[in-house]
């Protein structure tokens, strides 16, 4: 596993490679950083990629691990929504 991924592990107990999209601080909620990943291999009706988000939340002493917290406010979802679709705005512009 390449440092641009991570393995999220769902609520049935089954591991996920993901790729990291995207990473971001932001102190509009607090001083937290988030992720948006995408599953590796995993695509909707349309074949698109499946993107998904959480919150990094440090591990103390451990400045390059942490754990993954779920987004759970509607104003933090739109938040990294309006991010990361200016982000794919931007790249799509290049």
């Amino acid at each position: 596993m390449d440092e641009n991924q991570i393995t999220i592990v769902d609520e049935d107990g089954n591991e996920h490679l993901c790729d990291i999209v995207l990473t971001f601080p932001s102190d509009r909620f607090g001083d937290k950083i988030y992720v948006v990943y995408a599953p590796i291999g995993e695509y909707d009706e349309d074949g698109e990629p499946i993107y998904d988000a959480a919150i990094v939340e440090p591990d103390e002493g451990d400045e390059a691990g942490g754990r993954l917290v779920p987004i759970e406010s509607e104003e933090e979802w739109e938040m990294v929504q309006e991010v990361f679709n200016t982000l794919m705005d931007e790249e799509g512009e290049e």
